[in-house]
């Protein structure tokens, strides 16, 4: 019953019309759920008086802000294709997704005016560009002027479960980005999980400040609020001492970051004077909490932490590690989550192609939430997708193994891996012991080719210390092998990221 994303927002507003929903101080706003639901009407009804249909693909290049979440609930209520791309794309990317996903509309602001505008002579099916900032340009509409002159009667359109609310296309750590198919249906699912997992209450505050644009805060942290009546806060973008403060004045009690972020946050702690006595649950995802990180935060904030695993495919989250669960298993990314599945197979292996507890093999994982399809992409959703005795499964791309207490270890990405001399390397467990020197902030491992062994081991390092000392520090080390040593050290100002945090290292394998 109920399960669209429309219904989501309208149910809590007829239960909870007076609760805060969204507070956004960038623009000193405050809004009611009863406040949120009308909005959302209005700007249905607004796209709609521009020609958006059923099924047409609303696109957005925001940063946070209460504009894109009225953008995607009010396709929620049109039943349009919710379509945010990430707000750092140069032109040329901008152009390519939104050709690929058939975009009509662009919502955008000044701080993405370049991009989109550099873009919009090769956009071949947008139609209408709508504008949030001031100094409207001539070629779109206003946001705000549009908002108030619309109706903020709820819209007639019929949607069903099944019907699509989302592409999400994927954040590249491989190369161009697929737009992934979400449902209605499968937010739904995902939103009670996450509830479940994570324990959200209806009085808790949650500070999103990771961009909305990606699946992870999106999915994961903001949409569960709204499906329990819980307070959003939203920061335009990320900044570690600004959302320390942001826990002080709001009480926030809850938020989702990255394992980099929260780590920024801790290190910024020491220099703010902040109180945090009010966060009660910081979750994360992208990659294990390193032992160190996750000190800190438990000295800094709160107690409890939870981890979730999983990618844009899968909702994103299909794996959970609870707050118990952080130090007896410490680097291990959870077990399955609530009404899924996992099996670890051979690498490219038929879904029955199990490997022995403990052997890495890749990860599939098969839940209720998982992408209908990419979009125009068919090649591409056969090899993710495969089906055995009526379940389907989604071949991650992860390699990992579970262990005897059916928690999952995630090794690295299949295509990743270094086999140097004929001997495999992760480069997880060669990152994990530079990550532990004093003066490494962040590092990436990846192979290079090499005439001899076919690969090298070669690191790319953060932080303030040289080559002989780390080489000295890795040789000195009884957690590494000599093989697996890096040959070569880089040190670089930053990493290669995508917007969930993780190191895009084809990008440091094409420097």
């Amino acid at each position: 019953m109920y399960p669209t994303l429309r219904e989501t927002l309208e149910l809590t507003a007829e239960k909870y019309p007076e609760r805060d929903a969204i507070v956004y101080p960038r623009r000193d706003q405050r809004w009611t759920y009863a406040e949120f639901d009308r909005k959302a009407n209005r700007l249905a009804n607004a796209l709609a008086d521009l020609g958006v249909e059923k099924g047409d693909r609303v696109s957005t290049m925001l940063y946070n802000g209460s504009e894109i979440v009225l953008t995607v609930f009010a396709c929620a209520k049109l039943g349009a294709v919710f379509n945010p791309l990430n707000y750092r794309l140069p032109a040329g990317e901008v152009e390519y997704i939104l050709n690929d996903a058939e975009s009509r509309v662009l919502l955008y602001e000044d701080d993405t005016r370049d991009a989109v505008h550099g873009a919009r002579d090769a956009l071949d099916t947008v139609e209408e560009y709508i504008y949030i900032d001031d100094d409207v340009p001539d070629v779109a509409h206003d946001f705000y002027g549009l908002l108030d002159a619309a109706s903020p009667e709820r819209p007639d359109t019929v949607v069903e479960e099944d019907d699509v609310y989302a592409f999400i296309y994927t954040s590249g750590t491989t190369g161009r980005p697929k737009g992934v198919v979400h449902e209605h249906r499968d937010m739904v699912e995902h939103n009670l999980i996450c509830v479940a997992e994570g324990g959200l209450r209806k009085n808790d505050v949650g500070l999103s400040a990771l961009p909305l644009y990606h699946c992870a805060e999106l999915h994961a942290a903001l949409f569960p609020r709204i499906q329990v009546g819980a307070t959003s806060v939203i920061h335009h973008e990320f900044d570690p001492a600004a959302v320390l403060q942001a826990i002080e004045e709001h009480d926030v009690s809850v938020m989702f970051a990255a394992p980099t972020a929260w780590n920024g946050m801790a290190h910024a702690a020491r220099e703010v004077d902040a109180d945090v006595s009010s966060l009660r649950l910081g979750m994360y995802g992208a990659s294990p909490m390193p032992e160190e990180v996750l000190d800190a935060c438990m000295e800094q904030f709160c107690d409890d932490y939870l981890q979730a695993y999983g990618m844009t495919e899968i909702g994103p989250c299909g794996v959970f590690q609870h707050p118990e669960e952080q130090i007896p298993k410490q680097g291990s990314a959870g077990v399955a989550a609530l009404n899924h599945d996992l099996r670890v197979v051979e690498p490219d292996g038929a879904p029955d192609d199990e490997v022995d507890t403990g052997e890495i093999g890749e990860i599939l994982i098969a839940g209720p939430c998982t992408m209908r399809e990419y979009w125009n992409r068919p090649e591409a959703t056969a090899d993710s997708l495969r089906e055995d005795g009526g379940t389907e499964w989604y071949y991650t791309g992860d390699l990992g193994y579970l262990d005897d207490d059916s928690f999952l270890w995630v090794v690295d990405r299949k295509d990743d891996m270094i086999i140097s001399g004929g001997e495999n390397i992760y480069p997880t467990e060669v990152e994990d012991v530079l990550f532990a020197h004093p003066d490494v902030v962040e590092a990436a491992v990846v192979g290079e080719d090499h005439e001899e062994w076919g690969q090298a081991v070669v690191a790319y390092v953060v932080g303030d210390t040289d080559a002989e000392t780390l080489e000295a520090y890795v040789r000195d080390s009884d957690a590494l092998a000599d093989f697996k040593r890096p040959r070569e050290y880089h040190f670089v100002e930053e990493l290669p990221k995508n917007p969930s945090g993780k190191v895009q290292k084809f990008k440091l394998r094409e420097e």
